[in-house]
């Protein structure tokens, strides 16, 4: 299962908690949770679209590791 599969998991389970929840307040941090879940999800499928490499420079004459 990928990062972006375990938060969208997180999200929709925090949601369904806060559905069931009769304390108000309670609920609204369950939604700003599953929200920030959310967010993370979409960072982790815009991550998984940058393939990015780095390359080494080579060393130099001398240079110690």
């Amino acid at each position: 299962m990928s990062g972006r599969d375990e938060y969208l998991l997180r999200a929709a389970d925090l949601l369904a908690k806060a559905g069931a929840e009769v304390n108000g307040a309670f609920k609204d941090k369950l939604e700003n949770m599953a929200r920030s879940y959310l967010r993370l999800a979409e960072q982790a499928k815009r991550n998984a679209q940058n393939d990015i490499g780095y390359e080494r420079q080579p060393k130099r004459e001398g240079e110690q590791p």
